[in-house]
Order: structure tokens, then sequence, then C-alpha cells
């Protein structure tokens, strides 16, 4: 079991929404993983396998407890019964209390199509009567995460909820760098993306300080979320 399973449908989209979020988990004792949904091998820049040991480095970056990748097609994964399984499998052999997934919508269709897939799964994970085997071939427990939080990317959404992260933006920042490939270089010669120049790296600081700001701390991230969020005790919203 552990506390905390991250997904993305690329490596990086974790990094780019919730990188201080589990820096800050883990720096608390929680245990966190990290599955990435494809290679990223559609990507403009870089490669699958140069995408693969940049995620291991921020993987060791953020240490996590473990990472993997469920190499579906980059671009063309759907939300079907198959890719569910697949994914269920996992939310039943990690069986975290906490789920968290890609915005709710973004500029690129495999985010959107990355939230839907995992919080589908999450529901689905939950009744007893969908069967999947672990990799040994035994039969797996259903499992319901109590709580699945949707990170933001791209687009600008105003969240439900922001963690601060004070002290950690800089161990998201240098997770977010390991992507060498990816992001700003000004020694690249590879082709120019809309996330490889230098104000989309800027914004990602920016966007945290500024989250930040709204809650009166030096940086913030922010999730929305399909369910209703409760607490116990009106002490729990006091900072």
């Amino acid at each position: 079991m552990i506390d905390i399973l991250a997904f993305g449908a690329h490596p990086d989209d974790v990094e780019l929404g919730c990188a201080g979020t589990i820096a800050l988990s883990v720096s608390q004792g929680k245990s966190v993983a990290i599955i990435d949904l494809t290679e990223g091998e559609l990507g403009t820049r870089g490669s699958a396998d140069l995408r693969k040991q940049e995620a291991k480095k921020a993987a060791a970056l953020l240490q996590v407890t473990r990472r993997e990748n469920l190499a579906f097609k980059d671009g063309f994964f759907v939300n079907d019964s198959t890719h569910q399984l697949k994914v269920i499998q996992k939310i039943r052999e990690y069986k975290p209390e906490i789920v968290l997934c890609n915005a709710v919508r973004d500029r690129h269709i495999d985010h959107g199509k990355g939230n839907q897939l995992v919080n589908d799964s999450c529901f689905l994970s939950g009744l007893v009567k969908i069967e999947t085997l672990d990799a040994k071939g035994q039969p797996q427990q259903a499992w319901r995460p109590k709580l699945v939080l949707e990170y933001i990317q791209w687009d600008d959404i105003s969240p439900n909820i922001v963690l601060d992260i004070t002290g950690f933006l800089e161990h998201k920042m240098e997770a977010v760098k390991a992507y060498t490939s990816q992001f700003f270089d000004p020694n690249s010669k590879e082709k120019d993306t809309p996330i490889s120049n230098k104000n989309f790296l800027e914004s990602v600081e920016y966007r945290a300080k500024n989250f930040g700001r709204l809650i009166g701390t030096e940086a913030g991230e922010g999730f929305t979320s399909r369910q209703l969020l409760s607490v116990d005790s009106l002490e729990t919203l006091i900072r």
C-alpha cells in the first residue's frame, strides 16, 4: 500500500502539475508512486527513451517509492474497458488513499482523456464484481481511493483547493527541469514548441507563487475535485 498515487498522461505531467505536493508529502513521511500512462513518444522534442531517463531522474529527485509507465499509445489511448482494467490493476496493487491525476481539460487532448480514464477507473476499481489479477495471477481485491484530485496544467482553471508548498517550490522546479529535452534550453537545436520557451518555464514557477499569494504563503499548487470535499472540524480550515 502507498499513500498517494499520481497519474500523468505523459512523463513530465506530474512534475508540472503536482511535484511540489509530492515533495511535501514525502517530507511528511507519506509514500508516493507515479504512473505515466504513455511514453510521450509523439512529443516534438526528444524521444521516448530519453524521456524515460528524464522521468527516472525526476523520480529520484522527488524521492518517490516507485515510478512506472503503462505504455499506452500517446495521443491515441482511449477511455475504454481495456485501458480501464489496466489502470484498475494498478489502483488495486498500490491501494492509495489519494489519487492525483491530469487536469479536467487542457490544451493537450491526452490530459483530459487521462483525467476521465483515471477518474472512471478509480470508481470502477471499487466494484467487487470487476475481476482483475495481480502480477502473479492472483485475484485482486476491490479498492477505491478516498480522494481524487485533479492538478492544473496549461489552462488557467480555478482550483477547489490550494495546497501550501512553501519550502518545496525549488524541489518542484528541479524535477521539472530534469526534462531537459522538453523545456527551455538556449543551446537546444530542436524545434520550438509551446512548452520549450523561457516564458513557459517561468510561468510554471509563477503559477505556484501566484497560488501562494492567493492563500498568503510563498507557493501553492491548485487542484479541482469532482467529489465534495469535507472536514470533520472547522479548525481544519484554519491555517
